[in-house]
């Protein structure tokens, strides 16, 4: 909501040839007589490791759209009598749809997994330098369309969201609002700060150089940490072990592990544990901030994510090679940023000219266009200005003499 390996056959030393790993010939063993000589392992990484996962691209859309139907007719906000955005419980207006749509904001923990998942893909062998632009190349470009968007929408249609203080605007510029104690200019932008902890945490891995060993002593090192923080009362483990996200970001990992370097009890246990603690993050959301949607549900859900992921990850996705599938992860980001605040103002306008459901269909639909015109004339080329400048600046910065 990117996101994101040889070194398990231990058997196989390593060494460091241009900053590439390359494998070495392994030791010849003697077999003692009368005992069957080993079967060759397999070799570490597998040739589909390097292709295109198009099934993560669907699943991080329907991802999206699970979140802006949540937020247009599924939240505990929007079911409240004389709500600013119905004016009406959603639930009285169309109960079903709201069924449903009380369980959407699951798709912030699938984008979690799915961002440990891509993270650790496009990671591998490259350099902290690297890892670094990526992620602001990625980031940046729709979050600041987005913070001017959503700003100039509360500006131009009042009455639903309260506007920042222009101060408080240019601070969200940075996307380190959060660690200023300042609000976001859409809500939505609570998983960023996330999603930041993250990346910085896996910069320290991607530093040293990605294999298998590394990035599973890191999972584990994680996991105890985000376990500690609640009973430590210490803010700053909090604040850096992030315990509400972390076990999706290291499902992800694991996830990522079993499809570059296969399955095995190591990584199922990780995987296992990850959903253990996941189910009982999903339990405290639902009590202190949802409350429209139950335990049970939510996990049923998360588990069937899980399971898919799991089976991209170990290749039953293969032959799905939509190349529209592309598109429609392009639009993920940009239709999380922009969906929220601006489509609920609209709706506020809106809700008394169709019927609610075709009304929040017709929001999507345009929101997904918007998306669509956001990819393509602002991500892409703003992303190519700020690696060619940001590629100028470290290149300066490494021949520099002092």
């Amino acid at each position: 909501m990117s996101i994101q390996d040889a070194e398990r056959r231990r058997s196989i030393p390593r060494r460091v040839v241009s900053g590439l790993q390359q494998p070495l010939p392994p030791l010849a063993v003697p077999v003692p007589p009368g005992r069957p000589a080993p079967a060759a392992r397999p070799a570490a990484v597998r040739d589909r490791a390097g292709r295109r996962l198009y099934a993560v691209d669907g699943i991080r859309l329907l991802a999206a759209l699970m979140v802006a139907v949540h937020h247009y007719a599924g939240t505990n906000r929007v079911d409240q009598p004389g709500n600013r955005i119905w004016d009406r419980p959603v639930s009285d207006i169309m109960p079903t749809v709201f069924r449903f749509a009380s369980y959407g904001w699951i798709g912030v923990e699938i984008f979690f997994v799915i961002s440990g998942f891509v993270i650790c893909m496009s990671c591998w062998g490259r350099t902290p330098r690297q890892f670094f632009v990526s992620r602001v190349i990625r980031l940046y470009p729709a979050y600041w369309f987005a913070v001017a968007f959503t700003t100039a929408v509360l500006m131009l249609l009042p009455g639903v969201w309260d506007r920042l203080r222009m101060r408080d605007v240019l601070l969200n510029v940075t996307m380190l609002q959060s660690g200023s104690g300042v609000m976001n200019v859409d809500g939505v932008y609570w998983t960023l700060w996330s999603e930041l902890r993250f990346y910085l945490l896996f910069l320290v891995v991607v530093w040293s150089g990605l294999t298998y060993r590394k990035v599973v002593v890191f999972c584990c090192v994680w996991g105890a940490a985000a376990m500690l923080a609640p009973i430590s009362k210490l803010p700053l483990l909090e604040l850096v072990a992030n315990p509400e996200g972390a076990w999706y970001f290291i499902a992800g990992l694991a996830l990522y592990l079993m499809h570059r370097f296969g399955q095995d009890l190591l990584l199922w246990g990780i995987l296992a544990m990850a959903w253990l603690m996941g189910q009982r993050e999903l339990g405290i959301r639902i009590d202190e901030v949802e409350h429209v949607s139950g335990w049970r549900g939510s996990v049923a859900i998360f588990t069937v994510f899980l399971l898919a992921m799991v089976a991209i990850a170990l290749g039953a996705t293969d032959r799905v090679r939509w190349k529209w599938l592309v598109t429609a992860g392009a639009l993920t980001y940009p239709l999380y940023l922009i969906h929220y605040a601006a489509g609920t103002t609209l709706i506020n306008r809106l809700r008394d000219t169709m019927d609610a459901r075709l009304l929040v269909v017709s929001v999507i639909a345009g929101f997904l266009l918007l998306s669509w015109l956001v990819h393509r004339f602002v991500e892409r080329p703003v992303a190519r200005l700020l690696k060619r400048g940001l590629d100028t600046s470290f290149a300066r910065l490494r021949n520099a003499s002092g």
